[in-house]
């Protein structure tokens, strides 16, 4: 058996209907690297059948392959951090079980890092086709300007790097966070690869709410932008509730005002009420983050792990 040179970490969520084609799929990027590949399929918890498709996929391969499986859904950057921590390989490469980036690309990923030039290969989308491109541009452009500002235009769905920045990302104890914001965070050598996105095979488990979770984990984590915009609302709140007093006041001295208003108190009261409620939920986010950090759980639990091909007579 030839010794594991790359490795290739495949995250799987409801992807059933991909299983036979992915498989195919990673078998070709296996042979174009000189049979060197191991390849690392994660199911994080999924309701359907994708396990048992992938395990009778790969008794017809002679690659390398482990099939791990969580022991419930714990998101699909913890399924990409378990494979990394799993994989044996120089270079670690990560794709998409839904097949919509090109094999090609994650060939030229571990073709850059052997080089040594670079520490970190990412795709960055030349084009996009599925419905709502134009909202996930708008929500990446944002993401730039107030998050993470190295994430290339688009977003980031597939990379690779080498073992030591594996090692890096894996030893960061951060719990509700985003793996490719740290994978950017990180600094080492950089490099991004354009690419066409292909269509969908099968559905997305990228769902809004998953979308938004995300959003928060990033903005949460790698940005102080809540605390920001609460302390701008905390001073224009103060700066008009001295302006509204002063002209209550002169309005009172020169007998303007003969009976105190009813709605303009209500009014003060439920928006600086409110205002201090989002203060609060600000807050509380940021503990309730600390506190799950120093619990000191892990990101994820695996619940069986099956060896395949040449992998399975180690």
């Amino acid at each position: 058996m030839s010794p594991i040179e790359d490795s290739l970490v495949v995250p799987l969520y409801r992807n059933s209907a991909s299983v036979s084609e992915l498989v195919e799929v990673v078998e070709g990027i296996s042979q174009s690297t000189g049979g060197r590949l191991e390849a690392i399929f994660v199911v994080d918890g999924s309701p359907d059948d994708s396990r048992a498709r992938l395990l009778q996929a790969l008794r017809k391969r002679s690659m390398p392959a482990r099939v791990v499986e969580h022991s419930r859904n714990f998101g699909s950057f913890a399924a990409i951090r378990t494979g990394m921590t799993l994989a044996r390989g120089r270079n670690i490469a990560v794709m998409a079980a839904d097949l919509q980036e090109p094999p090609e690309l994650v060939i030229g990923f571990l073709n850059r890092l052997k080089t040594g030039e670079v520490d970190v290969v990412a795709g960055q989308r030349a084009s996009r086709s599925e419905p709502g491109a134009g909202y996930s541009n708008l929500y990446w452009r944002l993401y730039r300007r107030f998050v993470v500002r190295d994430i290339p235009r688009g977003g980031v769905d597939v990379f690779a790097c080498t073992a030591a920045v594996r090692d890096v990302i894996c030893s960061l104890e951060d719990v509700h966070t985003s793996l490719v914001a740290q994978l950017f965070w990180v600094g080492f050598r950089r490099e991004l690869i354009p690419y066409d996105r292909r269509p969908r095979v099968g559905e997305s488990g990228w769902s809004l709410r998953r979308k938004l979770r995300y959003l928060s984990d990033s903005v949460f984590a790698f940005t102080d932008l809540p605390v920001r915009i609460l302390w701008t609302a905390g001073v224009i709140g103060t700066v008009l509730g001295a302006v509204v007093g002063l002209v209550v006041l002169l309005a009172r001295i020169f007998g303007a005002i003969s009976v105190p208003g009813y709605a303009p108190t209500v009014l003060v009261i439920v928006f600086f009420a409110s205002l201090n409620l989002i203060g609060l939920g600000i807050i509380g986010s940021y503990v309730w983050r600390a506190y799950e950090t120093v619990k000191g759980r892990p990101g994820a639990i695996v619940r069986e792990v099956v060896e395949s091909g040449e992998g399975a007579h180690d």
